[in-house]
């Protein structure tokens, strides 16, 4: 599915999605990662929902993000608490979702100026 465009050009949007795959800014990636409107993460070492650690989340916490939103595939999964203790303790907001929801989510926050940051397991 394609998504619609943003105004602003200078940062990173989701501009379509489908199995298995998320394109940003008109470039397909078939790779976990992570995006933030002046930043990509690429090959963020996520293979599924179920190998997803505390770890996994330790380089958000340098980008200093308002939100996380979880893209978790088809189905939402939510992950265990103990997984987000260091995100939470930083004040940072999370929300888990399918990964078509967080990327419209990311586009609609992105476009209100926030700083929004998207980890899409595929």
């Amino acid at each position: 599915m394609k998504l619609h465009t943003t105004t602003q050009s200078d940062q990173n949007i989701f501009t379509g999605y489908g199995d298995n795959y998320v394109m940003i800014n008109q470039i397909r990636h078939e790779q976990s990662l992570i995006l933030f409107p002046d930043e990509i993460i690429e090959n963020w070492p996520v293979q599924s929902f179920e190998h997803l650690q505390a770890e996994h989340f330790d380089c958000l916490l340098s980008f200093k993000p308002e939100i996380v939103l979880l893209g978790t595939g088809a189905q939402i999964n939510f992950p265990e608490h103990s997984l987000l203790s260091k995100l939470i303790q930083s004040g940072i907001g999370f929300e888990t979702m399918d990964t078509k929801a967080t990327c419209r989510t990311y586009n609609i926050l992105t476009e209100e100026g926030r700083r929004v940051a998207a980890a899409i397991i595929i």
